[in-house]
This record gives structure tokens, sequence and C-alpha cells, in this order.
């Protein structure tokens, strides 16, 4: 079958780096409070590593979230996000005292494959709370990995991923 018109193709099949966005529907802002947004971070990187994931980067927000993986030999994103999208799904509605609510829409992955590519990605998520205008230090963004990398790089691989120029990097983002 052709790729579907009215959704993303979906190509994670392989072992290798990747980037994944996913939105909730209508790009609502359901995770709005520290609480919902600390199980959305916990859930992301707990599910993820579940399923074999190496996250090297993540961003979450009220309504979308990001990061940059390496996928394992199998890397089952389908299944992985699934489990994920319907963990936070369910915990989200009952925090909200809601039955039966469609929390997510849809997700993007984009397979990294030259070197290039993926170091302007890690850069783009762990920046992505400044790009949203949200803080002006990525470090103190607490739903993010920026702070994670700050205190584990060295200082000239900090200083070169988070000066590399994300302008150019094509993600959708208009959240």
């Amino acid at each position: 079958m052709d790729h579907w018109p009215h959704g993303p193709l979906h190509l994670v099949h392989l072992p290798g780096a990747y980037m994944v966005t996913a939105s909730t529907l209508h790009k609502q802002k359901l995770f709005n409070s520290a609480s919902k947004m600390d199980y959305l971070g916990a859930s992301l990187l707990e599910v993820m590593g579940s399923f074999g994931w190496k996250i090297q980067a993540w961003a979450a927000f009220s309504n979308h979230y990001h990061f940059v993986g390496v996928a394992p030999e199998d890397p089952q994103i389908a299944k992985a996000l699934g489990r994920l999208h319907g963990r936070t799904s369910r915990e989200l509605n009952k925090m909200d005292g809601v039955i039966g609510r469609q929390v997510w829409f849809q997700y993007r992955d984009n397979a990294l494959t030259y070197e290039k590519s993926y170091l302007a990605r890690l850069s783009y998520v762990h920046r992505n709370a400044a790009k949203h205008g949200i803080v002006n230090d990525p470090t103190l963004y607490r739903w993010c990995s920026a702070r994670w990398f700050s205190e584990r790089a060295t200082s000239a691989q900090f200083n070169t991923i988070m000066n590399l120029p994300i302008d150019t990097v094509n993600v959708e983002d208009d959240f």
C-alpha cells in the first residue's frame, strides 16, 4: 500500500538514530501542571527504555514532546509509543476526572542518517524550551534533558552541541 495521505509515514524498522515528535489531539495543552509534566517525562524515559531505546535528548511540553534516541535491533516504535500514549492517556484522564478522552493524536519519526543532522537535532531538542520562549536558558527547564546533558558532557561537548545552528532544522513544531 502506498503512503496513507492523512498521516505521517512511519519508517522506524531498523536500529539507528531517530527523532520522534508526538502531539496531543488538536494540540490541546492537556499536560498543564507540574505533576502531569513530571508523569509525562518519567513515563517517556521509562517506557522507551523498557523497549531498549537509548534516549539521547528529550523535551516534554503541555501539548507535545520530542526525543532523539538510538533504536535497538527491533525498535518496536509503534508498540512502545502505543504503551506510552496509552499509559499517559489513562493517567491524565484519571487526574482530570475524564473518561475516554483521546489525548494523543499522531507521532512523526525521522531517521538521522548523517552526523550533522543527528547533532543538530540533539541541539534542537535540548534547546526546545528556549525556542518556544518558555525559558532563556534551556538547562533551567525541568522537563527536558538540557540540564542532564550540561552535568555529564564535557564543556567542549556541551558548548559544541548547544551552539549548533538549529534555524534550518526541519521539524514540525508549531505548538
